[in-house]
This record gives C-alpha cells, structure tokens and sequence, in this order.
C-alpha cells in the first residue's frame, strides 16, 4: 500500500484524481488514480483458499486490468478475519454474506456499496439443511426426534446463511440452541460442511444453494450423496463492501467497475462472473442490512421470551429491542 502522509502528494493525486475524472466523463480512458495504486480485496472462507483463488483470481486480474488499481486478493481462515482485517484497514473492500457485512459496517468502518445478481437473475438464495442422501431425516421433525443423538455441523458465527438464518427459523423459533440439542456442534466453511455431510463426519449440517451448486462444479460425486431437508426463506444476495474513509476517485472507480462487468456482452467476463455463480452486480447500500438486523433483533427477542421468568434486566432488554425494530422499520 503507497504512504499518503506527505501533504503535497496528497493534494497533487487529489487534483490529479479532479482531472482524471473530468477526462473519464467525456470518454477518455484516464484512470481516476494514480496508475499503481493498491486495493485489498477481502473474500471471505466461504470454502478452501486454493479454490477460492481460482474463480477469484480471474475476476480481481480484470479488476486491475480495467481500473488501472492494483488489487490483491485477501483470504481468512474465517470471516472474523476478514472483517478485522476492514476494521484496521488491512483491507479495503470485500466480499461478505449480509451478517459479516452488517458487523463489517458496525464495528469497521464499512458502507455497503453493491450487491450481487444471482445467475438466474434473482435478488438472493438460501439457507439449507443438509444430510446424507442415505440419512432416514427427511424433514425438521424427524431432525427434532433425534437431535440427541446427531452430530451437527453449523456454520461460520458471522454466516448468514450457515449460521443466522437457520438459527432463527430452525432453532429459536422451536426453542431449541444447537449447542445443547445436538450430541456434537462442530463451526465450519459451507464447503467443510457439505463435504463433512457427504462423507458421513457430522449427520446434518447447514449449507446454501449456491455453495451447493458449487460443488456440483469442484465434487459432482460428493454433491450427489447430499440430501436438502430444509430451505430458508430468501435471503437478500451477497453485499459488497467498502470502508467508508476509502478515497471518494477510488470509490467511483469501483463503482463504474462493478455495476459494468459482465453487462457489455463479453464473453470472458460472462464467463467469469458465471464461475462465480452470478450475472453481474446492482447498487446498493446499507439499508440492504434492515432484514439481516431484524432478523437478529427477533432471534434475541425469541430466546429471552422463551426463558419464561425475566429478570429485570431481561426485560429492559425486550423493551430495547422493541424500540429498535420499530426505529428499523421506520427507515
């Protein structure tokens, strides 16, 4: 990462930013910034890195080819590290599931600029519970029947989907956590998950349908020895994010990059995009995040109101949480 702390090259790459953008406006090809300037790009463990880098490394390499930035690919052992990574500004953009980006915009300076556009066209995708193809689980209430006696292998903490979602709607709604209903509760990738589920390691696990569909392409033969008991309600495609003090010619230039690739009919970036289960990219912001942060209000609210007797400060803390979803729905 280029040192800005000289005052004078900061005014010179702000007036040459200025220029740039002017010329960019009336179709000339000058980039916004300085040719050579550095982008950490965070992508975070939705699978193994060697696989993560083959249909990344690809999309970043047009990244920098078209933006004239530099862009280097980030990756974690697990979302935490991507989203620490933010906060101490090791990491400029990245690639989050709605929670992770939601902590990324709470607690590291983050601002949600795009979303993804799923390669059907559709605005999300879904959480699922998976068992082997084997398994005689078919369904919620035969998991509920043998829970006692199951391995269960949950996502990533900061997961929407393999972790958020089906620990609303499959657990607290039911009244049952996880770390107790199950014989053994182990925290994985999506890609761990499926693969621990395929080769019979834990008997349920959580996954989505785009991670699915991806090991159809990495593990065809596993993905034929999973079965799909449960799937969640949508849930609003993938964030992308940037922090908010990132230089605002940066910025512009991401942008016009993202909402862009993939929409002129070229068939490389078709390709790539595809790789990555997608179509392209939409603006967004964060108000993308008000159902990511409802639904972790009513998880809360649902496991304090199943406790039965509530302490004072329980109950101060129903009445909070009440407040703060109806200022969410308020906008």
């Amino acid at each position: 990462m280029l040192n800005f702390g000289d005052g004078l090259f900061r005014k010179f790459l702000g007036a040459f930013g200025v220029l740039a953008a002017l010329l960019w406006g009336a179709g000339g090809a000058a980039p916004l910034q300085a040719e050579g300037e550095e982008i950490d790009f965070g992508i975070i463990s939705t699978e193994s890195s060697q696989n993560l880098r083959t249909i990344w490394e690809p999309f970043l390499a047009d990244m920098t080819r078209i933006t004239g930035l530099k862009i280097n690919a980030y990756f974690a052992t697990d979302y935490a590290g991507v989203i620490e990574a933010m906060r101490f500004n090791k990491v400029q953009v990245a690639w989050f599931g709605n929670k992770a980006a939601m902590e990324a915009v709470d607690r590291a300076d983050g601002e949600v600029f795009a979303q993804t556009v799923s390669a059907d066209g559709s605005d999300g995708y879904y959480s699922v519970l998976i068992v082997h193809k084997d398994s005689p689980i078919n369904n919620l209430e035969d998991l509920f029947q043998r829970a006692g006696e199951l391995s269960f292998g949950n996502g990533d903490p900061n997961s929407t989907s393999g972790f958020l979602v089906p620990g609303y709607y499959v657990f607290a709604l039911n009244g049952l956590d996880p770390k107790t209903a199950f014989k053994r509760t182990i925290n994985a990738s999506h890609e761990a998950n499926a693969l621990s589920v395929a080769g019979r390691q834990v008997d349920v696990a959580t996954c989505n349908n785009e991670n699915l569909a991806r090991l159809e392409v990495t593990n065809p033969e596993r993905r034929k020895d999973i079965k799909i008991i449960w799937t969640s309600p949508l849930i609003p495609s993938d964030p992308l994010v940037w922090r908010k003090d990132l230089d605002p010619a940066v910025k512009q230039k991401l942008l016009r990059f993202f909402l862009e690739y993939g929409q002129t009919g070229n068939a490389k970036e078709t390709a790539i995009l595809s790789s990555l289960l997608w179509k392209g990219f939409k603006k967004s912001d964060d108000r993308q995040l008000i159902p990511i942060r409802e639904l972790e209000l009513f998880q809360e609210k649902t496991k304090l109101e199943g406790q039965g007797s509530l302490s004072a400060a329980d109950q101060n803390r129903l009445k909070a949480i009440d407040a703060e979803l109806a200022a969410l729905k308020k906008g």
